[in-house]
């Protein structure tokens, strides 16, 4: 519409942001005309807990538990990025063995995290089949996590100058055997996402974020990469052993920027992190050495900043050190940040009943957002709508 928001009979419906059933906080308020929504308000930070100021209270390595600890989903990443940025002050190498456990333990992150994401799309859509195959494909992943760290969630694998821990050539053996079952199996259900009618319904043409608006909004990973910007960390500023020398791997793209495009990305993906991994094996299955470097030394006075490509995106560390055990400054930003600001562009114009998919399509970190009150600007009349019944809304003018 392009008359203003003063101008239009609209109705008002805040999402978010807190409930006791919330584990974070969210707020997306949305201005509807009838059943389109013409703009969109978004805050974040409502549930801020200073563990940027936490961390530059404890040393460097009960740091590396603490950043892992800021989501479940990518702990791997966030410890692989802070202990890579405490690696470049120190200025010391990593072992060979060390580094391509840790591109596999970031890749079966990556893997489980798309997993995951990929059974919750299916239930923002009422595909409750996919969900559930997602979710039973992802359980091989979480048991190769726990056979090589003991844990399910927080591997902790990483640690500075190396890893925690060692893989065997048995334990290889069987994470080997568990991500070709994942391949043929995820291989079938990939075939019938891309062709079912339900997905296609839901996720063609929706939430259309064009290649010119997922740069000036400056989204990130998967979310960018489906509006044909062609990004990621891993080859563009590459970190442990993802370079060309020694692991081969495309950056998967999609150009329709719509829903169905952020599914296919990490679709996709998926495949090609199950192919790192086992190239990785391959690797480690030759590659002897250590786990862990023998150049420690006390911490000097400097500062670093390290990126990697977490299953969201770019996700940054800023480290100073002024030369004690305990870091001065840590700064953190998570592609969340960049991505949740990327949602006006294609929450503009959309459906209500599109709004969950549209919102969950770039995978925000919001545990969930339980509550939504409706808001009518010409009765003043308000009522509260639980998360699932505003995500199971009537869908009205499906395409197709």
């Amino acid at each position: 519409s392009s008359e203003s928001k003063a101008d239009v009979k609209q109705v008002t419906l805040p999402i978010g942001p807190y409930h006791p059933a919330m584990l974070e906080g969210g707020f997306f308020k949305l201005f509807v005309d009838g059943e389109d929504v013409i703009d969109v308000d978004i805050k974040v930070g409502l549930n801020h807990r200073g563990i940027m100021k936490l961390a530059e209270s404890r040393t460097f390595w009960r740091d590396i538990f603490l950043v892992g600890r800021i989501c479940g989903i990518c702990s791997v990443p966030h410890q692989l990025a802070f202990v890579n940025a405490v690696e470049r002050i120190l200025e010391i190498n990593v072992p060979e063995r060390a580094e391509y456990i840790r591109v596999l333990m970031a890749e079966l992150n990556r893997i489980h995290s798309h997993l995951l994401w990929l059974g919750v799309a299916g239930d923002l859509i009422g595909f409750k089949t996919l969900l559930m195959w997602a979710w039973k494909i992802r359980e091989p992943i979480q048991d190769c996590i726990e056979l090589l760290s003991g844990n399910r969630v927080h591997a902790d694998s990483m640690s500075i100058g190396g890893v925690r821990f060692d893989a065997t050539k048995e334990q290889l053996n069987k994470v080997e055997i568990r991500l070709l079952e994942v391949k043929r199996d995820f291989k079938k259900l990939a075939e019938d996402i891309a062709s079912h009618s339900i997905v296609r319904r839901r996720t063609e043409g929706v939430g259309v974020m064009s290649l010119n608006n997922a740069r000036e909004a400056g989204a990130v990973g998967p979310t960018a990469r489906a509006s044909g910007w062609k990004i990621d960390v891993r080859r563009d500023s590459p970190y442990s052993f993802y370079d060309e020398g020694h692991i081969t791997w495309d950056v998967v793209v999609e150009e329709a920027g719509d829903v169905l495009s952020r599914v296919m990305v990490r679709v996709k993906e998926i495949f090609t992190s199950i192919d790192i991994c086992l190239q990785c094996i391959d690797k480690l299955k030759s590659v002897g050495g250590p786990i862990a470097t023998s150049e420690l030394k006390s911490f000097p006075e400097g500062e670093a900043l390290s990126k990697v490509e977490a299953p969201r995106g770019e996700l940054v560390y800023y480290i100073i050190s002024n030369g004690i055990d305990i870091p001065h400054t840590v700064r953190i930003r998570t592609p969340s940040y960049r991505n949740i600001a990327a949602l006006k562009f294609m929450l503009r114009g959309c459906r209500l009943a599109d709004a969950p998919i549209i919102i969950g399509s770039v995978d925000p970190c919001f545990s969930c957002t339980d509550r939504v009150m409706i808001v009518d600007s010409k009765s003043g009349k308000q009522w509260t709508l639980s998360g699932d019944e505003f995500k199971n809304l009537p869908f009205k003018g499906w395409r197709g």
